[in-house]
């Protein structure tokens, strides 16, 4: 298992703490009991940030390819540029009166 980063420990620690104080001071518990499930709430939530943290962004040419290509909006660009109607308003010959 690699070591976490440490952006994973400063966004995992700044997680536990901030949401600690924050869940402690809006719910206004003052019972043990309350505190502790607030504190490993509060820990669970810093774990799963700092994993996500770890886990790559995909860019847009990381997607894999479909090989279909969405002409929709090249065509009402180039439509608003020659002042022809756009895609949404044309209609198949086959059902014009």
């Amino acid at each position: 298992m690699p070591r976490p980063t440490a952006a994973q420990l400063a966004y995992g620690s700044a997680t536990v703490v901030l949401a600690t104080l924050s869940m402690l001071l809006l719910s206004g518990v003052t019972s043990v009991v309350g505190i502790a499930v607030i504190a490993l709430v509060a820990l669970c939530l810093g774990v799963l940030v700092s994993v996500k943290a770890a886990e790559p962004r995909r860019s847009p040419a990381a997607r894999p390819a479909t090989g279909r290509t969405d002409h929709a909006t090249t065509s009402v660009a180039s439509d608003r540029a020659t002042g022809s109607p756009s895609a949404e308003t044309r209609v198949p010959a086959s059902l014009r009166r």
